[in-house]
């Protein structure tokens, strides 16, 4: 049977061209990858394009490039080689034009990219047929506001955290939700986390999991000073305004790649943003499965 997805865009990872060459074996072996894959794919009855910075970086050239905007316009279907952080960057890219993303997995992790390379060719047969399961995943809007302007602006498919700087001590933050005020915490900074995130770095904070149905958000303390600043779940409706009362160095972080640096009275709105990264998974997937694995549960059972 032939692909029901016939325009497919191959993504791998970010790196410069200075990057693959200094490590010229890793490079070549993950040209060889997506090469792999593309032939795969055209075998499949797939017209394969290579992302545009994916194909600088690598060299291939068998394949067309298109740029971030030609994909969401033509492609049905992103296929993503590489780890966590690769796929973050690419579904929050990709989220403005609803095209559903598989994540072929070449990182450590692999919560979202849940496809072992060793077996990708007999999992994603069937799901290029059709036969998967959708798992859309809602990000973040955040913006800095300073004097009444928004200088800076991300969208966070994981996280948005307020941090201290490196040298500097703790924190203090204002914490609004919906306008009102919910308290003052002297921390080394503060979490705000889609149930996406909430297997990164929240967790290690002290978070709760959020099942990714729940619409909603953790809101984390990062080593607050008074104990009782404990995590808080939210619904994903309301806005969260986080002001920084005190602190020098402090900055914020979307996803932990955008970065902005803040000053006393810079104010970080977060609000749920207008569109979903959607994720597709092989039939049966199950989040509890993921967990189960990548957090190396007990698996015996009755």
């Amino acid at each position: 049977m032939k692909s029901k997805f016939h325009h497919v865009a191959l993504f791998g990872k970010y790196l410069t061209a200075a990057s693959w060459n200094a490590a010229s074996s890793s490079a070549q072996s993950s040209r060889e990858v997506l090469d792999d894959v593309g032939q795969f794919l055209s075998r499949q009855g797939c017209e394969v394009y290579l992302e545009q910075e994916t194909a600088n970086s690598t060299g291939l050239t068998q394949y067309a490039s298109a740029s971030l905007e030609e994909i969401g316009r033509q492609c049905d279907l992103a296929l993503v080689v590489g780890g966590d952080g690769t796929m973050l960057g690419v579904g929050r890219r990709l989220a403005p034009y609803r095209v559903p993303l598989i994540g072929i997995n070449q990182g450590r992790l692999g919560f979202i990219t849940d496809i072992p390379f060793e077996h990708y060719q007999q999992t994603l047969s069937p799901m290029l047929q059709g036969v998967y399961e959708e798992d859309p995943r809602s990000l973040m809007q955040g913006k800095v506001m300073r004097d009444g302007h928004c200088v800076f602006e991300a969208l966070a498919l994981n996280d948005v955290v307020v941090n201290r700087g490196a040298t500097a001590g703790m924190v203090e933050l204002r914490v609004e939700v919906n306008g009102h005020f919910v308290s003052n915490q002297r921390a080394d900074g503060l979490i705000i986390s889609t149930p996406t995130g909430s297997t990164a770095y929240a967790l290690s904070a002290g978070g709760s999991l959020l099942h990714p149905s729940i619409a909603g958000w953790i809101l984390v303390p990062i080593a607050p000073h008074t104990l009782s600043n404990r995590p808080i779940a939210l619904p994903d409706t309301v806005e969260i305004t986080i002001e920084v009362v005190s602190g020098r160095d402090a900055s914020a972080s979307f996803d932990m790649q955008s970065l902005a640096s803040l000053l006393k009275g810079d104010r970080i709105t977060v609000r749920r943003s207008a569109h979903q990264a959607r994720f597709l998974h092989p039939k049966g997937w199950t989040y509890f499965d993921t967990l189960r694995k990548k957090m190396h549960w007990n698996e015996g059972g009755a």
